[in-house]
């Protein structure tokens, strides 16, 4: 009985679960990225009273930052989030050719994202707009920086991951990394709703 009971265990924990609650791996995933959303409201609730503080923040042409462009990078980003659905799916169906592509996809999207918030910076250095310019270039530039960095760790994650996935690490019962991978790429991806939101649209609402 107990053997049969502790080989029961041994499958459920393979499984990432056990009866009706998460692992621990599951929990602390969760806990590491609580930690990290603890880092970013204190950064957007620091930029927020700076720019209450301040007034009307504007670049040093007098223009709000521009946000068409931004809008199309968020829409990659977010967009990036399906392929890592599909990984997930993919793998715990033992669907390693899905898991494969779906990794693909969010990286590339990823490094789109990123190419994309690097173009954008060297378009507002040129303008002038550097952290250096008042407190709105070092407000900027740390959170919207922070959260590039965020991203960029991110990519490296689901990198070391698709290698995993290439060498055939992964199973239909054994995947915790891709699970946790996708968990934390839809955490930055969440944060860049908020960040865009506080950055580039409550300027214009604010006129």
């Amino acid at each position: 009985m107990s053997t049969a009971h502790g080989e029961q265990v041994r499958v459920l924990e393979e499984h990432g679960e056990l009866g009706a609650t998460h692992s621990l791996n599951w929990w602390g995933m969760i806990f590491f990225i609580s930690s990290e959303a603890l880092i970013f409201a204190n950064l957007i609730a620091a930029y927020l009273y700076l720019e209450i503080r301040a007034g009307r923040w504007t670049l040093p042409s007098g223009d709000h930052l521009d946000v068409i462009y931004p809008a199309f990078n968020t829409v990659i980003l977010l967009g990036s989030s399906v392929p890592a659905i599909l990984a997930r799916s993919g793998i715990a169906k033992g669907d390693k050719r899905r898991l494969v592509l779906g990794l693909l996809g969010t990286i590339i999207m990823g490094s789109v994202f990123l190419g994309g918030q690097a173009y954008e910076y060297t378009n507002l250095i040129s303008q002038n707009f550097t952290l250096n310019y008042k407190t709105f270039g070092s407000a900027f530039f740390t959170l919207t920086g922070f959260h590039g960095l965020h991203v960029t760790v991110g990519l490296i994650f689901l990198i070391v991951i698709l290698i995993r996935a290439l060498r055939g690490d992964f199973t239909a019962k054994k995947h915790f990394a891709v699970e946790a991978g996708e968990m934390y790429w839809h955490f930055v991806d969440l944060v860049w709703i908020l960040v865009f939101s506080t950055v580039y649209l409550l300027p214009l609402i604010r006129g």
